[in-house]
C-alpha cells in the first residue's frame, strides 16, 4: 500500500499546549489509524518494532493498510508542556484522537498499541468514552500504579525500577531544558547521565528519600511520601474503571515481566466485567517467556528455544483487522495463548484462569528436628504432624541479592530465569524442596504462599520464590513475591507486629506456567529481602524511605508449621 510519511506534525491540546507527532498515512483514500503515545521519544528505533521487540513492525502495520501516528507525550522530546506521569494522558489522548478523526485520510476509527507506559496511555482512553476508539493492544502494562508498578502487591517499594526510571526521565527533561535554553547548568545532566554507568548503585544510598542523584524530586518525592495505598494512589488507580471499558483488548505480557500481575488482572476484569459484549468476548491474552522488554526468551541460565522469540506484528494485525475492519480471520484467534515453560511450547486456552485449574497445597516441613535454625526443609502434600518452626535472621545491612525475576533495569544475570546457586547456602534463606517427580506436574496460574510467621521485630518482610530444580542441579526461578508485614491486613492501614506473636499471612507470588518434568523437583525459597528489586525493610516500623540503613535492626524471623500452623505453598495445578 502506498503511503505518505509526515514528520513533526503538531496537534494543539485543549489548553493550548502543542504536541508533536510523526504520521504514516495512505497516499489515497482513508484508513483506520493506530495511535501510539510515548514519553520515550517517538523517533527511537525501537518504536518501529519487529521480531524480538515488544512493538509490532510499524512498516508491517502500514503495509497492512493502517495509518500510524506516533506522538511524543506532553513535556517530552518534541512536545511542549511539562511532563507529569499519568496526569495529562486522558485529556491529551482524547484531543489527539479527536484530531485524528477530523483528518480527511482517517476513516474515523482508531486503535492503539505500545508497551509499558504506552500501554497505560491506551487504558487512559479506554476507561473513558473516547469517540473513534475501537480497540487497544497494551503490552506489559497495568492500570494499578501502586501495587503493579511503583510499589508491589505486598506493599514494598519497587526500588530498582523507581530509581532507574526516574533518573532516566529527569535526564531526558534536563537535556530538553538545556537544548531550549531553560537550564544553564549542565552539571545536573552530567550527574544524571553518569549514574547510568552503574545504575544499580543508585539503590545503595539511604535514606532513599535523600537519593542525591535525583535532585529534582517532584513526583518521585510524592511516591516515597506515600508508602501506603492512600488517597494519593487511589486517585491514580484506574483498575476499578476497567469495568467501564467497551472496546476489546489485546493484552500481551511476559512471565518475567514486572507488570504481569496487572496485565492478567486487567484482562480478567475486561473479560468478566467489561461494559460491552464486544469487550468481554473479543479481548485476547498472550503471555510469553519474556522480561519487561525484549521478546527473545534467551537467558544465560535458561534458553526457551526458537519458539520463545516473540513477533507481535501478526497478532496485532489479526486483532486490528477484526476490531477495526470487521474482517473475521479464517480461524478465530484463541482467547488465551500462553507459552508453557518446561515443555517450552505455545498452547491455546479457552480462558484465564484455566478452567481445569486445581489449587493444590504443598505443606512446609522441617528437614531435621522439629525446631531448626536453618536447613533444607521439604514440601509434602500432607500437613506436618509435628509442631515446629524454621528460623533465620534478616539483616538489612546484608540483604539477599536479587537473583532473577521481574527486574528493571534489565541486567543480564539478574533478570528473568537465573540459577539460584548465586544465593544458595546463605543463612537467611529457607529452602523447602519436594521429592523427585515420577510424573510431570503442570503449574499454570496464580501462585501464593500461606504461611504462619513470627518476628522479633515490629515490622519485616517475607519473600517467597518458586523454583524448578533440574536433574543436573540447576535451580531456576519461576515467580516470586513479597509481603511487608505491616500490610498483612490491608495496604491502606499498616499495623505493627507484636514481637513473638504468630500471624497467618498470604504472600502473593504472581503468575507462571511451567511443567515440572519427571526427574525435576519443586522448591520454595523463603527469605526477607530481594534487593534491589525491592527496598530493604529496616525492621523498625518507621518511615522506611526516610531511614538510613544505620538505623536498621536485625530481625529474627520464624516460619511455623505443624497441625496448628499449616504453612503451605498453593499451586495452580492443571489436571488433564
Amino acid at each position: 500500500m502506498k503511503h505518505i510519511y509526515e514528520p513533526d506534525v503538531t496537534m494543539t491540546m485543549r489548553d493550548g499546549v502543542t504536541l508533536a507527532a510523526d504520521i504514516w498515512r495512505p497516499l489515497e483514500g482513508t484508513a483506520p489509524t493506530l495511535l501510539v503515545r510515548t514519553p520515550y521519544n517517538r523517533q527511537t528505533p525501537t518504536m518501529y518494532g519487529g521480531p524480538g521487540t515488544p512493538h509490532p513492525s510499524l512498516i508491517g502495520l502500514v503495509n497492512a493498510g493502517y495509518a500510524v501516528v506516533l506522538q511524543d507525550a506532553r513535556g517530552t522530546f518534541g512536545s511542549e508542556g511539562e511532563f507529569e506521569p499519568k496526569i495529562n494522558e486522558i485529556a491529551d489522548g482524547q484531543d489527539a484522537a479527536d484530531w485524528i478523526t477530523r483528518q480527511d485520510w482517517s476513516d474515523g476509527t482508531i486503535g492503539m498499541y505500545g508497551a509499558s507506559y504506552m500501554g497505560m496511555t491506551q487504558w487512559a482512553l479506554a476507561i473513558k468514552e473516547t469517540p473513534g476508539l475501537k480497540a487497544i493492544a497494551p503490552t506489559m502494562a497495568a492500570t494499578d500504579w501502586y501495587s503493579e508498578l511503583w510499589y508491589s502487591k505486598g506493599g514494598a517499594l519497587s526500588l530498582s525500577l523507581d530509581t532507574m526510571w526516574n533518573v532516566m526521565m529527569y535526564a531526558n527533561e534536563e537535556q530538553r531544558d538545556l537544548a531550549s535554553g531553560r537550564a544553564s547548568d549542565p552539571a545536573t545532566l552530567i550527574r544524571l547521565g553518569g549514574s547510568f554507568l552503574n545504575v544499580l548503585s543508585l539503590n545503595d544510598a539511604t535514606p532513599v528519600a535523600d537519593l542525591p542523584v535525583i535532585g529534582k524530586g517532584r513526583w518521585f518525592d510524592d511516591w516515597l511520601a506515600h508508602p501506603d495505598f492512600d488517597g494519593y494512589w487511589a486517585a491514580q488507580d484506574w483498575s476499578p474503571l476497567v469495568s467501564s471499558v467497551e472496546v476489546p483488548v489485546l493484552a500481551i505480557g511476559g512471565w518475567y515481566d514486572l507488570k504481569i500481575n496487572g496485565t492478567v488482572s486487567d484482562f480478567i476484569r475486561v473479560r468478566t466485567q467489561g461494559a460491552s459484549e464486544t469487550a468481554r468476548e473479543d479481548s485476547r491474552l498472550i503471555i510469553g517467556p519474556w522480561e519487561h522488554g525484549p521478546l527473545t526468551g534467551q537467558y544465560a541460565d535458561r534458553h526457551f528455544g526458537p519458539l520463545g522469540v516473540g513477533d507481535a506484528t501478526e497478532a496485532h494485525i489479526t486483532f486490528f483487522n477484526q476490531t477495526l475492519r470487521n474482517l473475521a480471520p479464517e480461524s478465530p484467534a484463541p482467547r488465551v495463548r500462553i507459552f508453557v515453560m518446561g515443555i517450552d511450547q505455545w498452547r491455546d486456552e479457552q480462558d484465564w484462569p484455566l478452567p481445569d485449574t486445581s489449587y493444590t497445597d504443598y505443606h512446609l516441613h522441617s528437614g531435621g528436628s522439629a525446631n531448626t535454625r536453618h536447613g533444607d526443609g521439604t514440601l509434602q502434600s500432607a500437613a506436618s504432624s509435628m509442631a515446629g518452626h524454621d528460623e533465620f535472621q534478616y539483616d538489612p545491612r546484608d540483604p539477599l541479592p536479587t537473583a532473577g525475576g521481574a527486574l528493571l533495569p534489565s541486567v543480564p544475570g539478574l533478570v528473568g530465569p537465573v540459577d539460584q546457586k548465586v544465593v544458595d547456602g546463605r543463612s537467611d534463606v529457607l529452602c523447602y524442596t519436594g521429592p523427585v517427580l515420577e510424573e510431570p506436574i503442570e503449574v499454570t496460574g496464580h501462585v501464593e504462599l500461606k504461611v504462619f510467621v513470627s518476628s522479633s521485630a515490629v515490622d519485616t518482610d517475607i519473600t517467597a520464590k518458586l523454583v524448578d530444580v533440574f536433574p543436573d542441579g540447576r535451580a531456576i526461578n519461576l515467580c516470586d513475591g513479597i509481603l511487608r508485614l505491616r500490610y498483612r491486613n490491608d495496604l491502606s492501614n499498616p499495623a505493627p507486629l507484636t514481637p513473638g506473636e504468630v500471624y497467618e499471612v498470604t504472600v502473593p507470588m504472581a503468575v507462571t506456567s511451567n511443567v515440572f518434568l519427571a526427574g525435576h523437583r519443586i522448591r520454595l525459597d523463603i527469605s526477607s529481602s530481594n534487593f534491589p528489586r525491592y527496598d530493604r525493610n529496616t525492621n523498625t516500623g518507621g518511615f522506611i524511605a526516610q531511614e538510613s540503613v544505620d538505623q536498621a535492626v536485625i530481625a529474627t524471623n520464624r516460619i511455623m508449621h505443624g497441625p496448628e500452623h499449616p504453612s503451605r505453598l498453593v499451586l495452580p495445578v492443571i489436571n488433564r
